[in-house]
């Protein structure tokens, strides 16, 4: 009975020394830092590795410090110039202060995503649509700047915010598409209007090089006639200057009279 009874404690004894040792033994991941409270009060910033609590007095809160995805869903959003829009985004923030993040807010991730989708709406409603279209880099700038200014106080760091997705009206989207169309014609005629210029500069060039010698029009006659030659099924007529048979006229205009032929 008595080595019955000593085996039953020394058991009990066990099991409360293995409670004992995991209520105070805790094992920090690389990542990861602990904030240990001790009646009620920040005493030490424990990890990585183990870190030894009192059981019954003290208390740890884990803290990641691995970058976070922080996924901003659509928020409706009305534009500078009255155009209403659906704008998705995306920040990336991580943990740099671990004690101030859990003594100076509740839920850090949960407040910096109230945060990012106020930003998100005031700042974009403060620009253009084109803007929002063609500054994305700008606007996002912007965002990172002002975010991490607000979440700075909590021991928190954002690092980068992109505008993932902009939904405009489908009636916006037309009237873009005959925009881009019409900045797409304007740039044809002024090409083409530009190319008839520099077209008729050439031929005002080749005009002052080609009067001094009225032969160089017949080269380039000759030149014309050899070109559209090469082409069998063409039919050709090809302009004769009047000086050219001005000598085989007479002067009246007609035939000159042949001096072998007979009265």
């Amino acid at each position: 009975m008595v080595i019955e009874a000593v085996v039953i404690v020394v058991a009990v004894l066990a099991v409360a020394a293995l409670a004992l040792t995991g209520a105070s033994v805790r094992v920090l991941r690389e990542y990861e830092r602990g904030v240990v409270f001790r009646l009620g009060r920040v005493i030490d910033l424990k990890g990585p590795g183990v870190a030894l609590l009192i059981p019954a007095a003290d208390r740890m809160v884990r803290v990641s410090l691995r970058t976070v995805t922080l996924r901003i869903p659509p928020q409706e959003v009305i534009t500078r110039d009255n155009v209403p829009v659906r704008v998705a985004a995306v920040a990336y923030f991580r943990v740099i202060d671990p004690s101030r993040s859990v003594l100076e807010i509740e839920d850090f991730e949960k407040a910096t995503l109230q945060i990012a989708q106020t930003t998100l709406r005031s700042v974009l409603g403060k620009a253009e649509l084109d803007s929002l279209l063609s500054e994305r880099e700008r606007l996002n700038e912007s965002l990172q700047q002002i975010i991490d200014e607000q979440t700075e106080p909590w021991g928190i760091k954002v690092t980068i915010v992109e505008i993932k997705d902009v939904e405009i009206p489908d009636a916006m989207q037309h009237a873009l598409a005959r925009q881009a169309e019409a900045e797409r014609n304007r740039r044809a005629k002024v090409i083409n209007a530009e190319g008839e210029f520099q077209a008729a500069d050439r031929l005002a060039q080749a005009a002052d090089v080609i009067r001094p010698n009225p032969v160089t029009i017949q080269l380039r006659y000759l030149q014309a006639l050899q070109d559209i030659s090469s082409n069998q099924a063409s039919t050709i007529v090809f302009p004769v200057p009047i000086d050219v048979l001005r000598p085989l006229l007479g002067s009246n205009g007609e035939q000159p009279p042949d001096p072998a032929a007979k009265p």
